[in-house]
């Protein structure tokens, strides 16, 4: 049995059920709302889509490898393929149940540090992460910014100015939110070690990381010497972290495009690129699980006019389209996560401790 005040007493399986029911339910809605049995009459089956669906698969799975080399590096391989798979998973399930502002950082550092590595080391290996994957948005959405146009990227409202302006500002605030982000994390990184160590603290003095609370100031000088040791790391260990990176989330933009490819013709694959780069962005004030409800809606917005059907059943075939967007991308870690967490769970808690 766990502790009274365990962290992961506080993941119900209400919180679980929450993304389903609202990402169902917007669907449920829009098709209701808005269907058409012609859109899915439209939908051709036959070798090329099951080419291009096998080929969204394998690069979600490059999303994951990329994700797993990355872990490997920033532990100096202290992390097995399994050890990173395991927290790839368990990662990406509390990022599934918590809003898209929060995510899974606090509880991934426990993740890491119960797979063998140090408070302080599980700190830093987690902390540079959140780095590399912010460093990829802020130099990834000027370069493609200048490539597609501002307009092409930005004119996403069907002829709705009122919208598309919201959306623009949502959209710059996210990226100005990232960009301070990034400036205070390489802060504590790299010129003031103890400044992290000060965040991180922080992070501890949250309800479910309470029970820490005593060894925090441990924690905090570990930090010290991992972000230390972080920054003596040569340019290769970090163009290799980065590139790992790169992989991960470039992996994760090309599904949305071979999902495209598996039923239509389409030819604007760089904007569509582009775009799904806005919509994470602007996920980060998502309040809901996972982004569910809202990633929908935007997905919708930002990629409906790529899809080319007929006005009368554009919106159907769109929802459809979201909605299989999110089987591939979002929901197999919910549901795996189900049946990994606890496991995990009883093996790295309840028989340690027994």
């Amino acid at each position: 049995m766990l502790p009274p005040k365990h962290p992961f007493h506080s993941i119900k399986p209400g919180k679980i059920l929450i993304p389903v029911l609202i990402g169902f339910g917007f669907i449920g809605f829009m098709l209701y709302d808005e269907f058409n049995p012609e859109a899915f009459r439209n939908i051709k089956w036959g070798w090329e889509a099951g080419l291009f669906l096998g080929l969204a698969l394998f690069f979600m799975l490059g999303r994951d490898f990329g994700y797993i080399v990355r872990l490997r590096i920033l532990s100096d391989n202290k992390l097995s393929w399994l050890q990173s798979l395991r927290i790839v998973i368990l990662w990406e399930f509390t990022s599934a149940i918590t809003p898209s502002a929060i995510g899974g950082t606090s509880v991934a550092i426990l993740y890491v540090h119960k797979e063998g590595l140090s408070i302080g080391q599980s700190s830093a290996v987690v902390m540079a992460t959140s780095l590399l994957d912010e460093l990829y948005f802020i130099i990834m959405f000027p370069i493609l910014l200048v490539w597609v146009g501002h307009f092409d990227l930005f004119n996403i409202s069907m002829g709705n100015a009122s919208l598309t302006n919201k959306m623009l500002t949502v959209a710059w605030t996210g990226y100005s939110v990232k960009l301070a982000y990034l400036i205070v994390l390489s802060y504590g990184m790299f010129i003031n070690p103890r400044g992290l160590k000060w965040l991180v603290l922080k992070v501890f003095m949250l309800p479910f990381l309470r029970k820490w609370k005593q060894g925090a100031n441990k924690a905090g000088t570990d930090i010290v010497i991992s972000s230390l040791e972080l920054r003596q790391k040569s340019a290769i260990f970090w163009l290799k972290s980065f590139a790992a990176t790169f992989l991960s989330w470039t992996s994760r933009y090309w599904v949305v495009n071979m999902l495209l490819l598996a039923f239509f013709s389409v030819n604007d694959h760089l904007l569509i690129f582009a775009r799904q780069l806005v919509m994470w962005i602007m996920m980060l004030v998502s309040p809901t699980p996972g982004g569910s409800g809202f990633a929908e809606y935007i997905f919708t917005v930002l990629l409906g006019e790529f899809i080319p059907v007929s006005a009368d059943i554009k919106q159907s075939t769109v929802v459809a389209l979201a909605f299989l967007w999110r089987m591939f991308s979002y929901y197999p870690y919910l549901f795996i996560g189900v049946f990994v967490l606890p496991r995990w769970i009883k093996k790295k808690f309840i028989n340690q401790n027994s």
